[in-house]
Parts: C-alpha cells; sequence; structure tokens
C-alpha cells in the first residue's frame, strides 16, 4: 500500500478536515492533499480546509454546516442561525433570505465555506440552542436590517409578546439584548407585568 493510499482508508466519508488533521495522517501532507484535491478525492472548502463528501444517488452529498464552521473556528462555541427562523414567530416576517449568521467569540465578517456564505458575528453572549424567546430577542436586535417595514413587524412583534412568559424574556433580553432591543422591549414587558399585577 502506497502512503497516499494509506492516507485515503483513513479518511471518513463526511467528515470535514483541517490541514493539521491530515498532518496526523502523513508526513508529506502539503503533496497529499495536492494530489486528493486534483483526484477529486477531497474537496477544498476553506483555506486549509477540506471534506470528503459522502455520495448519494444524486452526487457528492454538501458538507455539514456545524461541521465546515466548527473546522474552520477550530471551536465548539457558536450558534448557527438564519434570519429565516424569525418567520417561524408569527410577526409578518416572511422574506427568505440565503444567509448563514455565525454567532461566535473568534471571527468576524463574511466568509464562503464550501460554496456557501456564512455572516461570522462576534458576540460575547449568545445561548447554546435558539429558544423562541432568545428569537425575539434576537428579531429586536436586527429589526433595521430586515426586509420587512420595521413598524409593522415591531406592532406583530408587540401581540406576541403579550403571550410570552415575561420573566424568560426578560432574561434573555437582559443577556442577549442591545441597547435598541432593550428600548424596543422593555416597554412591553413592564406593560405586561403591570396589566397581570393589576
Amino acid at each position: 500500500m502506497t502512503k497516499l493510499s494509506t492516507l485515503k482508508s483513513n479518511l471518513k466519508r463526511g467528515r470535514v478536515y483541517r490541514r493539521e488533521d491530515l498532518a496526523r495522517l502523513s508526513k508529506s501532507v502539503d503533496r497529499h492533499i495536492h494530489e486528493l484535491v486534483a483526484d477529486g478525492t477531497l474537496k477544498k472548502v476553506a483555506p486549509g480546509t477540506y471534506y470528503f463528501p459522502k455520495k448519494t444517488a444524486f452526487g457528492d452529498a454538501p458538507a455539514d454546516e456545524e461541521s465546515l464552521v466548527r473546522h474552520f473556528l477550530k471551536d465548539d462555541r457558536f450558534l448557527l442561525t438564519s434570519p429565516n427562523v424569525f418567520n417561524s414567530l408569527g410577526v409578518g416576517t416572511t422574506q427568505l433570505y440565503n444567509k448563514r449568521v455565525v454567532y461566535n467569540h473568534k471571527r468576524h465578517g463574511e466568509f464562503t465555506l464550501g460554496n456557501r456564505r456564512f455572516d461570522f458575528r462576534v458576540k460575547p453572549h449568545f445561548p447554546k440552542k435558539i429558544t423562541e424567546e432568545f428569537l425575539v430577542v434576537d428579531l429586536a436586535n436586527n429589526l433595521d436590517s430586515l426586509a420587512e417595514e420595521p413598524s409593522f413587524v415591531l406592532e406583530k412583534l408587540s401581540n406576541k409578546v403579550r403571550t410570552m412568559d415575561s420573566s424568560k424574556l426578560k432574561r434573555n433580553l437582559a443577556e442577549y439584548g442591545n441597547a435598541k432591543a432593550k428600548k424596543l422591549l422593555m416597554p412591553l414587558l413592564n406593560q405586561q407585568e403591570q396589566l397581570a399585577h393589576a
């Protein structure tokens, strides 16, 4: 068995690899990577990052987004989201965006990974998973960047807030809300609490 075929036999389909992962399997890593990309075994998805595609009846399956982001950041601490998830709140957002947003602690800017665009945003705090309360706060944080008329969305959002757990929403607002989100949502939450105690 050649050293190249030994390296190939250690690769797992569907996995994303950084150059340093492959360097553990080869003493001539740069030459071997060049050969594996040239013969189509590996696909370069970002600088120093490669994907060994899974085969399907329709061709090569794309790399898993979370795996791409994890290898690009070299970090597990991130939240992968999209403005499209705001549509699940039922507050009048219907636009579809061809964009993935990555809240993280390391990288800022737009990057293409595996032919997909990711908008990396450095944030000090974000949850491990998306909740409805976080989505409301995130929508308020990003209201000005949406295609819909902000006043229309805000009116529907006011109605939505009245149906939610105000203490959970307040916690999310305190932890993840920017100054604008706090200015928009705090009066609604205070009003809700006053009505509850009336």
